[in-house]
């Protein structure tokens, strides 16, 4: 349904919404946790598990904030930042247009949201951008729903330590994506 170019509106968000969740939740699952004892509404303890406090969401713009609802709707609290990067028209370099983090970023983990995974260049440019404000890149997981070979090769190449997690890599993604999930097509 993501692929097929004659897919409606409705069709292609209920799918991407549908594996933005998928993912998210498996990021969810990579962040640590502490063991915590609770009572139950009959009297009875119940040992269970909850997030450490540090996480936070981090879209980059346009597309990553498709994603931001699916983190939202698992934690709903939780901290979002934003990063604009957009090719130059010239030299067709992604620029970093605008940043805007928690002021303690660098002591959080961070869900890096970006569905499309094609070049890599515009991940790594977040990246560096989260490095730059103190965040290491151990504590950086990818959330992307699609990813090209190459792509993900760019990104653990410059970047080894991050933790990628996708739904497919194959060598066609579709670029298409946030034109078509927010009805700019």
């Amino acid at each position: 349904i993501i692929f097929f170019r004659k897919s409606s509106r409705g069709d292609f968000v209920f799918s991407a919404d549908r594996l933005i969740r998928l993912v998210v939740e498996e990021g969810l699952n990579q962040l640590p946790y502490t063991e915590c004892t609770v009572t139950t509404p009959t009297g009875h303890k119940y040992e269970g598990v909850r997030f450490e406090k540090g996480n936070c969401g981090v879209s980059i713009m346009r597309s990553g904030e498709a994603m931001e609802q699916g983190l939202r709707d698992c934690c709903r609290s939780i901290r979002i930042g934003k990063i604009l990067i957009q090719s130059d028209e010239e030299t067709q370099r992604a620029k970093v247009y605008y940043a805007k983090f928690p002021p303690d970023i660098y002591r959080r983990k961070v869900l890096l949201m970006y569905p499309i995974l094609s070049t890599g260049n515009t991940v790594i440019e977040a990246v560096k951008v989260l490095v730059e404000h103190g965040v290491q890149p151990s504590v950086i997981i990818l959330l992307s729903l699609f990813s090209t070979p190459h792509g993900a090769k760019s990104i653990i190449q410059e970047f080894p330590e991050i933790t990628i997690l996708t739904t497919e890599v194959h060598p066609v993604a579709p670029t298409h994506f946030g034109q078509k999930y927010f009805g700019t097509d």
